[in-house]
């Protein structure tokens, strides 16, 4: 792996909290149990016999890492090693414990990134909207879904290692459009709710590529040159974009320089959940 991206994979996702992250137990396998502990998943809450209020759900438009630990902390004050009950935990989704395994890693000396693209283990036939963290390890990236505790397992009968994702059970949102356009998967397949298709891929796309570059956004922010449902898309830009992410090693200059020049997330973008302009 180039030292470059080593290098950046460790860069801190963390500074008023990074300390305690430094301080917590060694090992992947410790810590990818973590965030599942002190999180709970926005829209699996039921599962763990949680009945969500406004003011928790709230919780998800949570961006940085210091913002998520300040109100896991605000909530219970014990050592982030120390699980919390349910009721306890801060409210997220996928995005927020892909990112918060992220940062624990890298503050343990392993390089580490949150990625965007689709999961085909949450509905049979489909690949939904997902975010898992990839951590260099043995020699490899290794795809780690922190969300899957084991009332996920269960609830999804996942078969295979959550610290170890099978990379046809997870694609990379450069994946997703590289069969899309290769007619070996329909777009439509690939989305979350009633949202998919060519238009939902490429705004992944483009997610991804600004979380490769260290700006790892909420999964329904909104800027340009994400495409809205119905509009027309430019093939060939996203096609570039596909071509470096789906192997941003390779490509690492071409990764960087394509967010500075057509990708770079705004001062503000478009909160779509709470349909308002907000600080990125």
């Amino acid at each position: 792996m180039p030292e470059s991206i080593r290098d950046f994979c460790l860069k801190p996702l963390a500074s008023r909290h990074l300390q305690a992250l430094v301080s917590l137990p060694a090992g992947i396998e410790t810590l990818a149990r973590l965030p599942s502990a002190l999180m709970i998943h926005r829209y699996i809450a039921p599962a763990y016999g949680e009945t969500l209020s406004e003011t928790r759900i709230e919780e998800q438009h949570l961006r940085a890492v210091d913002a998520i630990l300040d109100e896991v902390m605000r909530k219970d004050c014990s050592p982030l090693d120390i699980a919390r009950r349910p009721p306890q935990r801060t409210v997220g989704v996928c995005r927020h414990f892909s990112l918060l395994l992220a940062a624990m890693l890298r503050a343990k000396g392993v390089p580490a990134r949150p990625r965007c693209g689709f999961a085909a283990y949450f509905e049979k036939g489909r690949f939904v909207d997902h975010w898992v963290c990839e951590a260099w390890h043995g020699g490899r990236w290794r795809l780690i879904d922190p969300q899957l505790d084991e009332v996920q397992r269960k609830a999804f009968a996942i078969a295979f290692d959550p610290l170890d994702v099978p990379r046809d059970r997870f694609l990379v949102a450069a994946e997703a459009w590289t069969m899309c356009r290769a007619g070996k998967a329909k777009p439509d397949d690939f989305g979350i709710l009633e949202m998919a298709g060519w238009w939902f891929i490429a705004g992944n796309l483009v997610r991804d590529l600004a979380a490769l570059n260290g700006v790892v956004m909420l999964p329904w922010d909104v800027w340009e040159p994400m495409p809205q449902e119905g509009e027309a898309i430019d093939v060939e830009r996203f096609d570039r974009l596909a071509a470096v992410t789906a192997d941003p090693d390779a490509h690492w200059n071409d990764v960087r320089a394509l967010y500075e020049s057509d990708c770079r997330v705004p001062p503000l973008v478009f909160n779509a959940l709470r349909q308002r302009m907000e600080q990125a």
